[in-house]
């Protein structure tokens, strides 16, 4: 009996210890109530750290868990850190919880085995998602497979002063006509910002005959002649820029300042409510608007994942099912709080939760579904890795 007791009392900690399980999500919300996690996401934004404030308050009402928001420049920062902790040898008790995370940094986690689940497709919400219509189920091309939740829909729009720029410009090519007319009035966060890849990605899929080449890994037989139209743009832009393409502002948030400020006349944003939500908050004129490009712009879903050797993983889960509940969906919907897409399916919703979405009002600046057409995918990881570090040599300049 003695035995069997000191036999039980050594499996007690891998017990403890063990993964919870997220198809079992009693067990789940138990492990849950009384953990810490730290959501390391993106600080740049006022408004989305008040959302991110509001989600803690509500998870620790009704679950007990406390969200501590570790705010980012950089999301490769936290994913370094989970790096060093593996090579450390600490599997256990990481320093990170969750992170909101992109598609290269995801792809790399994934491939590197930094990642906890496979645990999306078992929350309790995922089963109000709209996985026929939004791309959730990949990221960047990269298959998800589980090892991250999706909590908000994203896609390029350009916003626009109306009072300076009379009609939305329909192409790259359009922009850089605008542009040499008015020199001096439009710019782009300095990559690597994501905000500024995202403008280079863009541009990328607007210039190239075939966008589809950009669905596979960079291959160096082609890498020249499929980017030779994106450098070409660029030579050409870069002069008529903002202070010559001399400097950039830093953020997307930067960015936005100077319209406010009258200093330029174009931005652009992964946010169609973005414009929206920065006229409610006074931080754009009344007559910015929106608008996107012709042959469409690049779409996809942000992201939450969990790293492999969280202690709070649980909690996690409990956060990342949260952010799927149509409360958190309408709320950040809302273009007052942030103006994001949806990632839910409207039909799998309650009357009373579909009613909340349709009594929404989206705002003079932001387009409705139809008016923001066709949404185009995002190119591999890859090449936005290597376009990114081709822009710093070529047109970089020190922060």
């Amino acid at each position: 009996m003695k035995k069997l007791a000191v036999a039980a009392a050594l499996l007690l900690p891998t017990l403890a210890n063990a993964d919870p399980d997220p198809a079992n999500w009693d067990a789940v919300l138990n492990e849950a109530r009384g953990q810490t996690v730290f959501w390391n996401a993106w600080g740049g934004s006022t408004t989305t750290n008040d959302f991110i404030s509001w989600v803690g308050d509500r998870v620790l009402e009704d679950y007990g868990v406390t969200l501590e928001h570790v705010k980012l420049t950089d999301t490769a920062d936290a994913v370094t850190r989970v790096l060093s902790e593996q090579q450390a040898g600490q599997d256990t008790d990481g320093a990170i919880d969750m992170i909101w995370i992109n598609g290269a940094n995801f792809a790399a986690m994934k491939d590197a085995g930094l990642l906890f689940g496979p645990f999306a497709e078992n929350l309790p919400n995922w089963a109000f998602v709209d996985t026929d219509g939004k791309t959730v189920q990949t990221d960047f091309t990269v298959p998800v497979e589980g090892y991250e939740s999706p909590w908000a829909m994203a896609q390029v729009v350009f916003m626009y002063d109306t009072a300076d720029i009379g009609a939305p410009l329909g192409s790259m090519a359009e922009i850089l006509e605008w542009s040499r007319a008015n020199p001096g009035r439009f710019t782009y966060p300095q990559p690597p910002d994501f905000l500024g890849t995202t403008f280079l990605k863009q541009a990328l899929v607007d210039l190239i005959d075939d966008p589809a080449v950009l669905a596979q890994p960079v291959d160096e037989a082609n890498y020249d002649d499929v980017t030779a139209p994106l450098w070409a743009f660029l030579d050409e832009l870069t002069p008529t820029l903002w202070r010559q393409g001399r400097a950039y502002p830093a953020t997307g948030p930067a960015q936005l300042q100077l319209i406010a400020d009258g200093e330029v006349d174009l931005a652009i944003s992964f946010s169609p409510g973005e414009a929206t939500a920065a006229i409610a908050n006074n931080q754009l004129p009344p007559t910015v608007r929106t608008f996107v490009l012709d042959k469409g712009t690049i779409g996809n879903a942000s992201f939450v994942a969990i790293p492999y050797n969280s202690g709070s993983s649980a909690g996690a889960m409990v956060v990342a099912n949260f952010l799927l509940s149509p409360e958190a969906q309408v709320r950040a919907q809302n273009p007052e709080i942030l103006g994001y897409g949806t990632v839910l399916d409207m039909d799998a919703l309650s009357p009373a939760d579909r009613a909340a979405f349709d009594a929404l009002d989206l705002g003079v600046a932001t387009l409705s579904p139809a008016e923001l057409g066709t949404v185009l995918a995002e190119p591999h990881p890859s090449w936005m890795t290597r376009v990114a570090a081709d822009w710093q040599s070529r047109f970089g300049v020190a922060p």
